[in-house]
């Protein structure tokens, strides 16, 4: 070890505090960047088997190749393992609902194809066929072909091939049919008669392309009848090569990839997801390399400040420029020596307690047969150091070549840490009367070496910037997961639309009485039209239709731009308003009459007045109508008389209405089921009128189908009622389209990525704020003790303590104040951009923030760091002698 290594590592001893809170943040720093890329790897590793379990472990297919395509792959280098069916053929599905699926497809799988790791097959009731005589028939082929199949049944089916001219269609193939004089139409072409018997019901499969002609049925090779065309899956061993082995081997075949894992692995067409993922990972990124570079930068500043006369010296004597550059750079390393270990040990340690607290959320979420583990990365660790390394080493070198081009005397005799003219440290009198002698004497100190408390200045608005950066980060971050949760009146919802009344009620009374249903109810919802008076309406309408120009008047010009529409003068001008028409059975409509307090003869029979709900909201509050006291009334008075007329299917309204007399109320409206395909509303108001549902008969129409309609449940154990629902449904025989809905588990996982988001966010807070702390707290107590010559010679001329202390009370506020000043703006701009890049990046559901709790809290901690930073640092000082203090030359 050379002369100045030996000289660096006493200064370290001499200066254990400095020291010691540098290698703090540097542990921090790795300890951040090794928790966020172990996270990385075990999420991704987490996802990719996740995916693999539900999709299959295959990187691409070939829906139609020979045996001998299919053996060279099997001996392919490149190939890990591959998995393959028999392409029997196909057989045409009569009264099938879906026109782009007018086929069954047979697959003749050998045993050890269906497994878990390659094509995964789950079973909703029954078992796997025996032989190639049975067979699985999938769950879509009901609930989007409208055919049902029971095990047990038959089926005789004559099997053949799709042609197009003279090629042989496949499965990646659509279904062309043609112009209308069937010219372009494929043809299937029978080769054979073929009965099977079903022997079980499995869940749409994975490997069948959403737009393929056929519904995937499974049955036995037949060894006797061996085919010559098959469905190829490969596995690759560097699945990050699949689009150039895709390209090297296809030779002509069509293929499709797995997308659903390969977007794990980094080879995604999904731009929109990696733009995502990029920007938050880059946010996240540059949030704590910034901090981590300017902590170790000033550390290193302060630290040559410290031994700026000692270089000076061993200058004088020989040592060159590189000499001192290496021994800073020497200083560097052994500073990230100490620290970069311990933070990638408390990095990974860290993140495997996270993962534990957290696991059972992701299952709840994602894959719940699938553990969420932690995974090393010795990559990722490397990189991790290799970063840390890199901060430190360029922290150490910018302030090094400075030190190292000072020139000799000026480095011995410190003339260069204050240059300043006289006029420079000049107050004002209205200064010296507010602040008085101690606070003119700190006005003056902050002035006359600007350098220096630059740095400290430079300390706390960076740790503002940071701290509002991360805290805006965290609240885009949980913006996103919480405009997933909604306000939700049942558990469970079974929606239809085609379904007729007698079939759905008969279903209800048997749906009703699965396990821990302890509330249930049925409803159909319209879409109709409201005509109104538009003297009826309210002001705050006017204002809002003048605004938006979203609704249409009758006998008005219907002005629109920014303009507040006046109120109309004539009382027999008409307004046309969309309108929710929802029918509850019953039983649910007169328990809302009587927590209403209205009277059940007027609101049922024949004549019945009806009640609805109608508010001015955009519909990005519809998840806020719990609270519907705190919007304004879309009509002037509580009641009123309305025209409701139903929409044909084209959406023109039917010429015969019925006038319905209509009382306002206020109350938050039973929710209504998922209309299927549903643009969405974007009036700027909700109207929703409610009725029994023994007057549906009034506005049913044939040509105006109801929008949907279904059931509702509320549940004590959601997942066991709707495994019970499920085999129910399973056994009616139901060929109407249909959704069964298990709101609760939705929104279960919702609370879970709340809860995940949260954890890491607070988390990450937490470290960033140690990280700015611990940069603050080094930079103003190494500043304070550089100065200890200089304190005493003001204690040695009879500067009380009180004094002394309020000398420095005043230092603590201009530093908080300069640092505020500029840090917060700053810390508004990030938080701006942060805001633009995940909207860009595509969370574009977010709204800005303005972050005041942000703000308030940089502040108040500021001022706090601040002050009590300086008083460790000042009570260190008061208990040295002040003698000692005037000889302490600092080297």
């Amino acid at each position: 070890m050379n002369i100045f290594n030996k000289v660096t590592l006493q200064s370290l001893k001499k200066s254990r505090t400095r020291t010691i809170v540098t290698i703090i943040g540097v542990i921090l720093s790795t300890a951040m960047i090794t928790a966020v890329s172990t996270f990385a790897v075990s999420l991704q590793s987490y996802m990719i088997q996740g995916s693999i379990a539900k999709y299959g472990g295959w990187h691409i297919g070939f829906p139609a190749v020979d045996s001998a395509f299919v053996q060279e792959r099997a001996h392919d280098q490149a190939v890990s393992s591959t998995a393959s069916f028999e392409n029997i053929g196909y057989a045409a599905l009569s009264g099938g609902k879906n026109p782009d699926k007018p086929y069954l497809f047979i697959a003749g799988f050998n045993e050890d194809e269906a497994s878990p790791g390659t094509l995964p097959v789950t079973m909703v009731s029954g078992r796997m066929p025996d032989n190639s005589r049975e067979i699985l028939v999938p769950s879509h082929l009901a609930a989007n072909g409208g055919i049902k199949f029971a095990e047990g049944d038959t089926l005789t089916l004559a099997v053949g091939d799709r042609m197009y001219g003279n090629q042989q269609l496949n499965q990646h193939d659509v279904f062309l049919a043609g112009d209308q004089s069937g010219k372009g139409a494929e043809a299937l072409v029978p080769r054979a008669e073929q009965t099977y018997k079903v022997v079980g019901i499995y869940a749409r499969p994975a490997f069948e392309e959403s737009a393929a002609p056929g519904y995937t049925l499974i049955t036995r090779a037949n060894p006797s009848e061996r085919a010559d065309s098959f469905s190829l899956y490969v596995s690759l061993k560097h699945p990050r090569e699949v689009k150039a082995y895709a390209n090297s081997t296809a030779a002509g075949h069509a293929y499709v990839y797995n997308d659903n894992v390969l977007r794990f692995m980094g080879v995604s067409s999904d731009e929109l997801l990696t733009a995502l993922l990029y920007t938050v990972g880059g946010i996240v990124a540059f949030i704590i390399v910034t901090g981590s570079i300017f902590m170790i930068y000033n550390a290193f500043t302060i630290s040559l400040n410290e031994r700026t006369r000692q270089f000076g010296i061993l200058s004088s004597v020989g040592a060159t420029a590189k000499q001192l550059r290496n021994a800073v750079l020497f200083e560097g390393l052994c500073i990230g020596a100490a620290g970069i270990p311990v933070g990638i040990l408390l990095g990974i340690g860290s993140m495997g307690l996270v993962l534990t607290v957290v696991s059972k959320n992701f299952g709840n979420i994602l894959y719940s047969h699938v553990p969420l583990t932690l995974q090393v990365s010795i990559p990722a660790i490397a990189c991790a150091a290799a970063l840390s390394m890199i901060t430190i080493l360029i922290s150490a070198y910018i302030p090094a070549r400075k030190a190292a081009g000072t020139p000799v005397m000026e480095s011995i005799r410190q003339s260069n840490e204050v240059k300043v003219e006289a006029k420079a440290v000049k107050t004002s009198g209205r200064a010296q009367r507010i602040y008085g002698l101690e606070g003119t004497l700190a006005l003056k100190n902050f002035k006359r070496n600007k350098k220096r408390y630059r740095s400290i200045v430079l300390s706390l608005m960076l740790s503002v910037v940071l701290f509002i950066s991360a805290s805006a980060f965290v609240t885009y971050m949980k913006q996103m997961s919480e405009r997933a949760v909604a306000f939700t009146t049942y558990d469970i919802g079974f929606a239809t639309q085609s379904m007729k009344d007698s079939e759905m009620l008969a279903l209800y009374d048997k749906l009703r009485t699965a396990g821990g249903i302890w509330e249930s109810s049925y409803q159909t919802l319209m879409k109709v039209t409201g005509i109104a008076q538009a003297s009826d309406l309210s002001d705050a309408y006017w204002g809002e239709e003048g605004a938006s120009g979203a609704a249409g008047k009758a006998g008005n010009d219907g002005k629109s731009g920014n303009a507040v529409v006046p109120s109309p003068v004539r009382s027999d001008e008409q307004v046309s308003l969309p309108v929710d028409l929802q029918f509850l059975d019953d039983s649910a409509y007169l328990k809302i009459l009587e927590g209403l307090g209205l009277p059940a003869a007027e609101y049922t029979g024949p004549d019945a007045k009806f009640i609805a709900v109608a508010k001015l909201m955009s519909p990005a509050d519809d998840k806020r109508l719990k609270e519907v006291d705190g919007f304004c009334n879309l009509f002037k008075s509580s009641s009123s008389i309305l025209t409701l007329t139903p929409k044909s299917e084209d959406g023109s309204k039917i010429e015969q209405g019925h006038d319905v007399s209509v009382t306002f109320v206020e109350t938050v409206p039973p929710d209504t089921l998922p209309v299927t395909g549903s643009p969405g509303s974007n009036q700027p108001f909700f109207f929703r009128v409610i009725a029994p549902y023994s007057l549906i008969g009034k506005f049913e129409a044939a040509d105006s189908p109801p929008a949907v309609k279904g059931l509702t449940f509320r549940s004590k154990h959601p997942a066991q009622s709707v495994a019970e629902m499920e085999k129910t449904i399973q056994g009616a025989q139901i060929t109407d389209e249909y959704k069964l809905y298990n709101v609760y588990a939705m929104m279960d996982e919702s609370r879970n990525t709340i809860f995940i988001i949260n954890v890491f966010a607070y988390t990450f807070i937490i470290m960033i704020s140690l990280i700015a702390i611990a940069n603050v707290f080094n930079t103003i107590s190494t500043n304070i003790k550089l100065r200890r010559r200089e304190l005493a010679m003001l204690r040695s001329i009879g500067m009380s303590d009180r004094n002394f202390q309020r000398m420095m009370n005043f230092e603590c506020a201009f530093y908080g104040m300069r640092a505020l000043i500029s840090g917060l703006p700053i810390g508004l701009v990030f938080s701006w951009l942060i805001y633009r890049g995940m909207f860009i990046g595509g969370a574009d559901q977010i709204d800005y923030i303005f972050p005041w709790a942000s703000i308030g809290i940089s502040v108040f901690s500021v001022l706090l760091i601040v002050f009590v930073t300086m008083l460790y640092s000042v009570s260190t000082i008061k208990r040295e002698n002040i003698i000692d203090a005037l000889r302490d030359d600092m080297t």
